[in-house]
């Protein structure tokens, strides 16, 4: 029996002394069922059998229900599993009263006794805890009788598990559901019913005087992104249930609705990481990240600090960026061992010097520039010069110092590339092999991933600005579509394909369903509370380089699976491997060429590079 303590104990004496006395009332019930209502002649000596057997009944009950945890949730928050506790706890009850009479051989005790008890005092102590949740339960209703009207939607089982959430909430009172399943409608869960489909939502709100609706529909459901336009579309205040981490982090402030964001219109579930493989990796090393400032290498660097390195090092271009991660890195990791420094991955000698210091045992390698408009035509060799031979330094560096593992950052747009951005990262994937191949004892891979929701450059904080400004919010095309996924999930997803695969190695990861870049603004002027009659959206044409629809891979290239659910292995055509000496004798020497100079080399290199020519 668990050890408890003296407050528990104490807690625990007044329902203890209430089940003390319902098992002995359902002690003298059972006798009297025995001998009064089935007409059997008592024994002469009952009230000697009385005197002893019920107080004996009732401590070898109470002390079993003590001992198998019944008193360590109060009755008012008996649930399912207290109940199934509770009857197991009354069958270890049963059967240890029945070897205590044995051993006790009372004269003449009717043995039917033993089997009539249980079922007196079950009934008698399921329905005290039945009683006491029906009286919790109304008290609760009448408190949450006074908040702001709500709409639940989602499937049946869906909204029981939210309305199990909002049960005893003042802040809000679900007055209906909604169903995507026109069949469910008329059908009702915990007394609230579902009133209509999705169909009908502007008319149902308009009825129950509904401002807000909650999206019960579980994370990672396709069902859950069409729930959340159809509502917006309603002009209703979007919530949803909290996500596990926001219990971890606010406690029972936690489980309170929260208004949507943003990644919940990605409708997927969380990545899970192989923790284990990743502290092996990463515990007690040194880890290094170039481009540690920008959204994915400072998520990268916060992801590499949970795991027990023993020193981080931090590398960027940009002072304010370091500093900012400097001054956040103080406060969340104050023990933890961090170096940071404003350097240039273009930079060879300054990238050797300092692996050379360090002896970083895993490199992750997020240096780059990235956006496709502006590297497109005046800044083409600086495209270059970043996103190549920044790699190809850091490559090099990471292998000169021995490090184990080296991890580049690339991107969907790599992949039949129409920009010089796309194919400056495609060139960088193929220097990576070409450089792996000659250094086997450094395990090189690249991570190709999409768009990431909020990430610098993105089109969220665009938006963002945007409707701040009052309009318009600007959408190149209004059938673009584009691969996206949150901060977390796309520096964890890097560090798990750290772990994994040969040498030379490009992973994919599942990205999902494609999001209309559209539907991405139109939820974001309903989620700052307004319409699009405020901030009115205006569609001004595909930019230089530009595709309507990404991919995550080439034609002639097909996928293989990983141990990882959402990760998998490009396997691209056979290629020469390409002469690296050659090629940073050329993007040196290209610095005086004209941007079309620079595409056609690029396109000679990178056969798959469709470059688009504008005047």
């Amino acid at each position: 029996m668990t050890l408890w303590p003296r407050a528990a104990w104490r807690n625990a004496a007044r329902p203890a002394a209430a089940d003390f006395a319902v098992v002995a009332v359902a002690w003298l019930l059972a006798f009297a069922f025995r001998f009064s209502l089935l007409r059997n002649n008592p024994p002469l000596n009952l009230g000697q059998i009385l005197w002893i057997s019920t107080p004996l009944a009732a401590a070898v009950w109470v002390a079993a229900l003590a001992a198998m945890g019944a008193y360590r949730t109060p009755w008012r928050h008996t649930s399912v599993p207290e109940f199934k506790r509770l009857v197991a706890a009354m069958l270890v009850a049963a059967l240890a009263l029945a070897a205590v009479l044995l051993l006790l051989r009372l004269p003449n005790f009717p043995r039917s006794i033993v089997l009539l008890h249980p079922l007196f005092a079950a009934a008698l102590l399921l329905g005290l805890r039945l009683g006491a949740r029906i009286l919790a339960e109304g008290r609760v209703t009448r408190r949450s009788g006074q908040g702001k009207p709500l709409l639940v939607l989602g499937r049946l089982d869906d909204a029981a598990r939210a309305l199990q959430t909002l049960r005893g909430s003042t802040l809000w009172q679900v007055v209906a559901l909604v169903s995507p399943l026109a069949a469910e409608v008329g059908r009702s869960v915990q007394g609230v019913r579902v009133v209509a489909s999705i169909d009908d939502l502007p008319a149902v709100a308009r009825q129950f005087g509904a401002a807000h609706a909650l999206i019960a529909s579980a994370s990672g459901s396709a069902e859950r992104r069409e729930l959340l336009l159809r509502a917006s579309d309603a002009r209703l205040a979007l919530l949803t249930l909290p996500r596990a981490d926001d219990w971890l982090q606010t406690g029972a402030a936690g489980t309170a609705p929260r208004q949507m964001e943003l990644a919940d219109l990605l409708g997927r579930e969380a990545v899970q990481l192989d923790v284990r493989a990743l502290s092996e990796l990463l515990a007690g090393q040194v880890a290094l990240v170039t481009g540690a400032g920008g959204s994915i290498g400072s998520e990268l660097c916060r992801q590499i600090a949970r795991f027990g390195v023993r020193q981080l090092v931090c590398i960027d271009a940009s002072e304010i960026a370091v500093y900012a991660l400097e001054q956040e890195f103080k406060s969340r990791f104050p023990e933890l061992d961090v170096r940071y420094y404003t350097a240039n991955v273009r930079e060879a000698q300054r990238l050797l010097d300092l692996f050379a210091r360090h002896r970083p045992a895993v490199v992750f390698h997020a240096a780059a520039y990235k956006h496709v408009p502006l590297m497109e035509h005046d800044n083409a060799v600086e495209a270059l010069r970043t996103n190549v031979l920044g790699t190809l330094n850091a490559a090099r560096a990471a292998s000169a110092c021995g490090a184990h593992r080296f991890v580049l950052i690339s991107t969907d747009k790599a992949v039949n590339p129409t920009n010089v951005m796309g194919a400056s990262k495609r060139l960088a994937e193929l220097a990576l092999q070409a450089h792996a191949a000659q250094h086997p004892d450094t395990h090189c891979c690249a991570v190709r991933f999409g768009n990431v929701l909020g990430s610098s450059g993105s089109v969220v904080p665009r938006f963002a600005a945007q409707i701040a400004a009052g309009g318009p919010v600007t959408v190149t095309h209004p059938d673009i579509v584009r691969y996206f996924m949150t901060i977390p999930e796309a520096a964890q997803l890097v560090l798990q394909a750290g772990l994994m695969g040969q040498s030379g190695t490009i992973f994919v990861l599942d990205m999902g369903e494609p999001v209309k870049i559209v539907d991405l603004a139109r939820l974001m002027i309903r989620l700052s509370n307004k319409t699009e009659d405020d901030i009115p959206i205006h569609f001004t044409g595909l930019r230089p380089g530009e595709k309507l629809f990404e991919e995550l891979l080439a034609d002639d290239e097909t996928t293989l699976p990983t141990p990882h659910p959402k990760l998998r292995v490009a396997r691209l055509a056979p290629q020469e491997p390409l002469d690296l000496v050659a090629l940073q004798a050329w993007i040196a020497a290209c610095g005086n060429d004209s941007p079309a100079q620079i595409k056609a080399a690029l396109h000679a290199l990178v056969p798959e590079y469709s470059p688009q020519h504008s005047a």
